[in-house]
């Protein structure tokens, strides 16, 4: 039996092409740009009917294994916005970088709408596959989003309103998307953005947990003047030789730290620290950072200390006797 198109969505699908193929409308709204991509790049016809494949369970275990600590770490998170967020009809989806979702927070009554459009573990929600949508345009544009029902590229999610924010990971790459999803057709803007606020939130309180996840030991600190305007949590990692061996993405770029500097970098150099307590410590602590300001160079090391290559060689030794 042949599927018939609804009137609604082949005018809805005409304009998508109308404005995607207008080089003035993508330049002018950034949900044009992302119709664009999705059209000529992607090559998704906005009519297509059928939803998204499903990876089985044993190829969804291997995808959430393959993202590391996200959906652990993240758990406790989606759990607490679910209990927000689900009151209000909403679905809670969790992606890896690549648009895959991997978890979801959701209510047994709700859970049909929410699968019959695709959302579900499993599926692949990346710009490429199915166009504009909270998940794969905020990875591609490396920002949250709001998309509300008639921006979506595909006819067949106009349905929906979606609020995705990206998670970064503690190298600054992007591990995932926090997406909310609602399908009620009286959800207002002005409250689906109140939503986005705290779907934001949740990816930077995930965030921040891969941080301290990924540096267990380390000296966490969120130094002050190294806000960011983009947002995210601002926090250095510090071994025990004082080198900020770990940034996240707003502390990068809010201190103009260079990721190369990272291992080499004494946080008293950046940071204007009083040095480390006791004698010892501090003269440890200050051979070490002799050491990565001249990229381990100790013949530079010693010079710039004003000692000598085998004073500096013995007072490492003494200081540091497992070097």
């Amino acid at each position: 039996m042949t599927r018939l198109t609804h009137p609604a969505q082949r005018d809805h699908a005409a304009i998508v092409r109308e404005v995607a193929l207008s080089p003035a409308a993508a330049g002018r709204s950034a949900f044009a740009a992302s119709w664009r991509r999705s059209l000529l790049h992607h090559h998704i016809d906005p009519e297509r009917r059928g939803d998204p494949a499903r990876l089985t369970a044993a190829e969804l275990r291997a995808r959430s294994e393959a993202s590391g600590l996200l959906v652990s770490v993240s758990g406790p998170v989606l759990d607490r916005l679910a209990r927000a967020a689900g009151e209000a009809g909403c679905a809670v989806m969790l992606s890896d970088p690549e648009g895959l979702i991997l978890d979801e927070r959701i209510r047994a009554a709700d859970a049909g709408h929410f699968h019959r459009s695709g959302l579900a573990p499993g599926a692949d929600w990346s710009e490429s596959a199915e166009g504009t949508n909270g998940i794969g345009t905020c990875l591609a544009e490396r920002r949250p989003v709001m998309v509300l029902r008639e921006q979506h590229f595909c006819a067949r999610h106009t349905s929906l309103t979606c609020l995705g924010a990206p998670v970064f990971g503690p190298g600054a790459e992007l591990a995932g998307v926090i997406d909310v999803s609602s399908v009620r057709e009286d959800m207002a803007e002005g409250y689906a953005r109140l939503i986005a606020l705290t779907v934001q939130d949740a990816a930077q309180r995930i965030e921040a947990d891969l941080f301290r996840a990924a540096f267990a030991g380390m000296r966490i600190l969120a130094p002050e003047g190294a806000e960011d305007a983009a947002g995210g949590p601002s926090l250095l990692a510090i071994d025990r030789y004082d080198l900020i061996v770990g940034a996240t993405r707003a502390a990068r770029r809010g201190l103009g730290l260079d990721a190369a500097l990272l291992g080499r970098l004494p946080a008293r150099d950046l940071l204007r620290e009083a040095p480390p307590a006791g004698l010892d410590q501090a003269l440890r602590a200050e051979l070490h950072r002799a050491l990565a300001r001249t990229g381990g160079n100790v013949s530079a090391a010693a010079r710039e200390l004003g000692i000598g290559r085998a004073t500096f060689y013995r007072k490492l030794k003494a200081l540091d006797p497992k070097r």
